[in-house]
């Protein structure tokens, strides 16, 4: 389910900007279109809510025993599975009881920076969720359009170059639901990571070339051709691994508030990235958006050995 998640939410970066090129020749009103082309997926999704049972742990959590069995069963490929998965997770639940004894939702959450075994579990998730941030890839999904026409190509163009961005992350994101239970996440992160420092100081040094002599095709080249394997090393690592490692790492008395302290760290600093990129470029003046993605291989190479830690 995690890995469907990761999948979709590539599709979804992808589909942004397809709606991006697809209005882009409408004219004056093109960006009220480009704005407004999320309500589409954000209908369907609300169309789509009515129709998806409730969580079953949701239900069992607030005594609706054999409302959580119908909808565990509707989730299931057939009634018995349900009954047995059901039975399961109600088992769980009453030893979480046991352990809780009685503590409310922000005492589980201080847990998870008092007690060393679920500290340990926060400092990874936390690490992973800001290295995910940190490493550049935000920079790029929000400004591509913006750093690729820095380099030279016109607007429509960038928007091409960004619409192949979205495509190279849902393509190899795909082989990463694979892989990252067979090759497990730490060793992901550990190869891609370097491949990520290194590609992307590339494309941070390509956009100084600035010769006069030299053709368009050099200039723009290295700099896409960088961005895209970078991205390629993140569909392939950290990408993915992020909100799985996070949803894994807590015991489950703990998941609900410690994947929300992660998930609170990562749009954080998403939201910090945000806003300080445009300042950045603008101080930076011409070079701004080479020096800005210069700064993210140096917080890959912080994050790297972060990753040094034993496996989970």
């Amino acid at each position: 389910m995690q890995n469907a998640h990761d999948a979709d939410h590539t599709l979804g970066i992808f589909l942004g900007f397809a709606a991006n090129v697809i209005v882009k020749d409408t004219g004056r009103i093109a960006w009220r279109l480009q704005l407004g082309s999320a309500f589409i997926p954000s209908f369907i999704l609300l169309i789509g809510i009515f129709f998806c049972p409730e969580s079953p742990r949701w239900l069992m959590k607030h005594g609706k025993i054999a409302q959580g069995y119908k909808s565990m069963a509707a989730l299931r490929a057939h009634p018995i599975i349900g009954a047995r998965d059901y039975y399961y997770s109600y088992i769980i639940y009453q030893e979480e009881l046991k352990l809780a004894r009685g503590a409310g939702y922000f005492a589980r959450l201080a847990d998870c920076f008092k007690v060393p075994r679920i500290r340990r579990a926060n400092y990874g998730a936390s690490t992973v969720m800001i290295a995910q941030q940190m490493c550049g890839i935000n920079i790029i999904s929000f400004y591509s359009s913006t750093i690729f026409t820095d380099v030279g190509y016109t607007p429509t163009e960038a928007l091409y170059a960004s619409l192949g961005y979205g495509a190279v992350q849902v393509v190899f994101t795909i082989p990463t639901l694979f892989l990252i239970d067979t090759k497990g996440r730490r060793n992901l992160c550990l190869i891609t990571f370097p491949i990520m420092c290194i590609t992307l100081l590339a494309a941070g040094l390509s956009l100084l070339n600035d010769d006069p002599n030299a053709s368009r095709g050099s200039r723009i080249g290295p700099v896409v051709l960088f961005v895209y394997l970078f991205t390629i090393a993140y569909s392939m690592g950290e990408g993915p691994v992020a909100f799985q490692y996070s949803a894994e790492v807590f015991p489950t008395i703990q998941r609900e508030q410690g994947m929300a302290w992660a998930v609170c760290i990562n749009n954080t600093f998403a939201g910090i990235l945000s806003l300080t990129f445009p300042r950045m470029r603008t101080v930076m003046t011409s070079t701004g958006a080479c020096k800005s993605l210069t700064l993210s291989p140096s917080h890959n190479t912080v994050a790297l050995p972060l990753f040094f830690q034993p496996k989970y």
